[in-house]
């Protein structure tokens, strides 16, 4: 599985947002600056959350982005699904929507199976437990398991 760089920036923009609740609206500079993301790729990504019912944005001396409800209620799930789409696709599309035969019959559970996985992690983790580095004990979990850190 891959997460595109859109899909990173947006979930740090809304962590971002998150560490900042009490003190009103970011504008997109301070967001951009503090997570090292491109100003004008940042724009496009906050509009998406923006249009997705993640963020609302508030125009003014005073304004900027903010969370469109609490940081608890905002999965890392429901930011990636709003700019990028599926969790999980082949070739673009959904596993469901897939068939094969033969010997490669068997790998349309798998992907399935992956999906549920992928899922299964990101739907049951809320922005404000990675802003607070409280993560869930089945996620902290796998991330001691033997080999996590090295890359095969």
């Amino acid at each position: 599985m891959r997460i595109s760089a859109r899909a990173d920036y947006a979930v740090r923009a809304a962590l971002q947002l998150a560490a900042a609740h009490d003190d009103g609206p970011l504008k997109a500079e301070a967001i951009a600056d503090a997570q090292d993301i491109p100003h004008k790729f940042l724009e496009s990504i906050l509009n998406d959350l923006r249009r997705g019912g993640l963020v609302l944005s508030q125009r003014g001396a005073n304004g900027g982005y903010r969370l469109a409800r609490p940081a608890g209620d905002i999965t890392v799930a429901d930011v990636i699904r709003t700019v990028d789409g599926p969790l999980v696709s082949v070739r673009g599309v959904r596993p469901p929507e897939l068939s094969y035969t033969g010997p490669a019959e068997s790998l349309l559970p798998l992907w399935i199976a992956l999906r549920s996985h992928v899922r299964e992690i990101l739907e049951g983790v809320s922005l404000a437990e990675v802003a607070s580095a409280q993560l869930p004990a089945d996620v902290s979990a796998l991330i001691h398991a033997p080999g996590a850190w090295v890359n095969p």
